[in-house]
């Protein structure tokens, strides 16, 4: 009587010494018979004999006739593909992505031959190109439709930020095709991706706050959206027919663009990019470094602000990449904070040059460089910006005191070495714009006079003295570009040092 047993007395009895199994779960013959019992299951749960209609044109497709179309579908993919047929189906994928991926590598070759240098780029980009289209093939065996969730406009997204537009929709197209194989109707699909990538591209330009991601996610779904509203306009007659499910994908789509975002600093930081959004951070003057600068040196953080804004400007006239010159230029000359009583713009009335000879000041005004680069290593500044701290005056020579000691001992033969930076020279059109900045903002302060005559004349020479040694020979500048920024600088000094009326006194 279970009701009313005790409980105690049962304890006491240790019943566990009397009661054994006579039923033990075997695991592997319950898995044999749960698949032959599954086996033997239709996918139809009905009948349709012979000749037999199914669905005709314009007929709504209910649940139970879409089962049997489903049931048809499997039953005839099981029966019609044999195994040379399914051997035969992988080498045409195989053969159809490999030519895809030829013509990609064609293009890299062709134009953009610099990217096989550069492990992180071809890494990024192979990576895109395998995961967007496994990603597709496994949501494809779930759920066709649910294929426009993937949010296939962040491959122009990642791309275009990290590196140009032209690649970002090659690699885009390339994934969109690789992906279509999958589809059994895939003309819509190219479609719809081909215009919302565009948009992205187009929308995304340069990507410096978090609104711009978020307004490129609605560009994306007004472009799916209106695209397939024109689609079943062409197909349909009647509006009440509209399949407002894709709606609902797409807008589930531009929801998961956002998470581009967070996913663009792992990626910068898996890969070694620097995005823009990066350097707008950096180029913020109140963090710990460029306070530290303002504090230290003001004279030389005020030569950088001039420079920073200087050198945007020509960057942006001559197509180059001005949010990484004005970062570049904010910190081009933080190895001064070391020694900032040794450079002219940060002294007060005393100057430690007098005590050392032209060697050892030589010397000091080169660890600038070398010290920068130290505080950059110990700040995780990224490589770019390293980069501008080493190439910002090339091999040049410390020329005031060069020529100083060649004036004082003009019988001795002085090895230049000694009073050479460490380089090496500008390799990119952003460095180079920075090296000519420096240098006219620099001697922009020494002069006796600020006429427009004065200042063309600078700018002229030092320039030119720049192009005739030789510092541009590795970037990729043109004698068009340097004249177009030589320009630029002359009218911006002109600004900066224009005459300012001077205010009456009131008279009492």
């Amino acid at each position: 009587d279970t009701l009313h047993y005790k409980k105690k007395i049962l304890q006491q009895c240790n019943l566990n010494n009397y009661i054994t199994p006579n039923l033990v779960y075997d695991e592997e013959k319950s898995e044999t018979a749960r698949k032959d019992l599954l086996s033997n299951i239709s996918w139809a749960n009905d009948f349709v004999l012979n000749g037999q209609k199914i669905i005709d044109r314009g007929e709504i497709v209910n649940e139970q006739t879409y089962n049997i179309l489903e049931s048809l579908r499997k039953e005839w993919e099981k029966r019609s593909k044999s195994v040379q047929e399914k051997r035969l189906t992988l080498v045409g994928q195989l053969l159809y992505a490999g030519i895809f991926l030829f013509c990609f590598m064609t293009y890299l070759e062709l134009f953009r031959a610099d990217y096989y240098e550069r492990r992180g780029t071809l890494t990024l980009l192979f990576a895109l190109i395998v995961a967007f289209p496994v990603a597709a093939s496994v949501i494809v065996e779930q759920n066709l439709s649910s294929i426009y969730l993937v949010p296939f406009a962040m491959v122009p997204i990642i791309v275009r930020v990290f590196l140009d537009s032209r690649t970002a929709f090659i690699t885009h197209i390339t994934i969109i095709l690789l992906c279509s194989i999958t589809l059994r109707f895939p003309h819509e699909f190219i479609l719809l991706q081909v215009v919302a990538g565009m948009m992205a591209i187009y929308s995304l330009r340069e990507l410096s706050q978090r609104s711009q991601l978020l307004r490129t996610a609605l560009i994306v779904f007004i472009s799916y959206a209106l695209l397939y509203f024109a689609f079943e306009l062409i197909h349909e007659d009647d509006l009440t027919k509209l399949n407002t499910r894709m709606y609902i994908y797409f807008m589930i789509n531009g929801i998961l663009l956002l998470f581009a975002y967070p996913l663009l600093f792992l990626l910068e930081k898996i890969f070694g990019f620097t995005s823009d959004v990066t350097l707008v951070e950096l180029s913020n003057i109140n963090n710990n470094l460029l306070r530290e600068m303002s504090e230290v040196a003001p004279g030389t953080f005020q030569h950088s602000l001039q420079m920073a804004n200087l050198a945007a400007a020509a960057a942006n006239k001559i197509g180059g990449k001005s949010q990484l010159v004005r970062t570049g230029a904010l910190y081009h000359d933080i190895g001064k904070i070391v020694n900032p009583a040794f450079f002219t713009e940060n002294q007060f009335g005393v100057n430690p040059h007098k005590s050392l000879s032209y060697e050892q000041s030589a010397q000091v005004i080169i660890s600038h460089i070398t010290d920068g680069l130290k505080l950059a290593e110990k700040h995780n500044l990224p490589k770019v910006i390293k980069d501008f701290i080493s190439t910002h005056h090339g091999q040049g020579l410390t020329k005031y005191f060069y020529i100083s000691y060649k004036n004082e001992h003009p019988d001795e033969e002085v090895d230049p070495e000694k009073f050479r930076y460490p380089g090496p020279n500008p390799f990119t059109k952003e460095q180079a714009i920075l090296m000519m900045a420096d240098s006219v903002e620099a001697a922009s302060r020494s002069l006796p006079e600020y006429t427009e005559e004065s200042i063309s004349t600078l700018v002229d020479k030092i320039i030119d003295t720049q192009v005739s040694e030789g510092y541009f020979k590795e970037c990729p500048i043109t004698f068009k570009d340097i004249a177009t920024v030589k320009a630029l600088f002359k009218e911006k000094l002109k600004t900066m040092y224009h005459t300012r009326i001077s205010y009456p006194e009131l008279r009492k």
